[in-house]
């Protein structure tokens, strides 16, 4: 299993930052690599959720389930996926700072027995896609400073 996480402070509150991030429909927005999402559960948001999630992964492009984990406003959300015996997991934690949030974005990825060798490589495009997509929340909220 490897792990990558990184942080960022966004000038929003938690509340913003979460109905932000916890759209299914707008992640091509601001997580790197995803091409489109397309909500595919009805109902309330929350545990249980899913979506469908075009990925452009090492120049390929993915369709990957989404299942919402962990669902816990403004704080925690989480997201499972697996695609060709390769699973992850990916958090979202909130954390009220002042006047903004600081906002820490987590993968978790686990190969099969068969897979587990691409989990290094596979770790090390996440970093970058997480870094690219902590800086597209900022500058979201940095561009009019609420939630569109």
């Amino acid at each position: 299993m490897q792990r990558v996480e990184r942080r960022a402070r966004i000038e929003a509150s938690p509340e913003d930052v979460f109905a932000y991030v916890a759209d299914l429909e707008r992640l091509a927005e601001w997580q790197a690599g995803v091409v489109s999402a397309t909500r595919t559960s009805t109902g309330e948001m929350g545990v249980g959720a899913t979506a469908l999630v075009t990925r452009e992964l090492m120049g390929q492009r993915i369709e990957a389930p989404l299942t919402v984990s962990d669902f816990a406003p403004p704080t925690r959300l989480a997201v499972e996926s697996e695609v060709s015996g390769v699973s992850a997991l990916a958090t979202l934690e909130l954390e009220a700072a002042d006047e903004a949030t600081d906002l820490v974005f987590a993968m978790e990825i686990r190969g099969s027995m068969l897979t587990a060798f691409m989990e290094p490589m596979i770790a090390s495009a996440a970093g970058g896609d997480i870094e690219t997509s902590l800086a597209r929340v900022q500058a979201h909220f940095a561009a009019d400073g609420r939630l569109d």
